[in-house]
């Protein structure tokens, strides 16, 4: 049986998330700032894929792209998403649900900026999710640009490279037990106020 004594709080769902990332930033081998993101059509076909988490507070969750990609077209037609955070070093994972909107362009620039400067070459050479003939027109896209910024240090952010927060308005924690007998909990926003139960497995 599991031991009660470990039940998930109910406590602040943002704090409880902080706790959580911390752990898994010393657990996880690779990016545990990775979350798979989840968007759909207007007219609800889903689409799934994974990006990084880039900042959160108690505003939001905060992820990077660029707006003319499959999930940027589908973010501005349809501004609500789900994330998803599965640290298996710590068989645990994290559901987040809510609306977007995007960060001002102050955040968007502040973020590119703070990027290497190869990073900045690529997004800006990039365009994201379209057909591309062969990858040596992307590469050399990537030395064209390169070259012309090399000396500033810095690339001029593509207007249509953007950030998007998500506001969540619901959020479940999950951990793995033994024989399936899992613990699951969930806080959902109502107004201003965050109200949690647990769930059955």
């Amino acid at each position: 049986m599991t031991d009660e004594s470990n039940v998930i709080p109910a406590t602040d769902p943002f704090a409880l998330f902080d706790a959580w990332f911390a752990e898994a930033r010393t657990s996880e081998p690779n990016d545990a700032n990775a979350m798979a993101l989840a968007t759909a059509t207007p007219d609800a076909a889903p689409s799934v894929r994974m990006v990084l988490l880039k900042g959160h507070d108690a505003c939001g969750f905060v992820f990077y792209t660029n707006a003319h990609s499959r999930k940027g077209g589908e973010v501005l037609a349809n501004p609500q998403a789900a994330l998803l955070f599965h640290w298996k070093s710590l068989r645990r994972q994290i559901r987040i649900e809510g609306p977007l909107e995007e960060v001002s362009a102050q955040e968007a620039d502040d973020y590119f900026h703070s990027r290497p400067f190869v990073s900045q070459v690529g997004s800006a050479a990039s365009d994201q999710s379209r057909p591309l003939d062969n990858r040596a027109t992307y590469l050399a896209r990537v030395e064209e640009i390169s070259e012309a910024f090399s000396s500033a240090g810095e690339v001029p952010r593509p207007p249509h490279w953007t950030g998007f927060r998500l506001s969540p308005q619901r959020m479940e924690f999950w951990i793995d037990r033994p024989n399936r007998l899992h613990e699951r909990r969930q806080f959902t926003l109502s107004g201003d106020q965050w109200n949690s139960t647990l769930l059955y497995p």
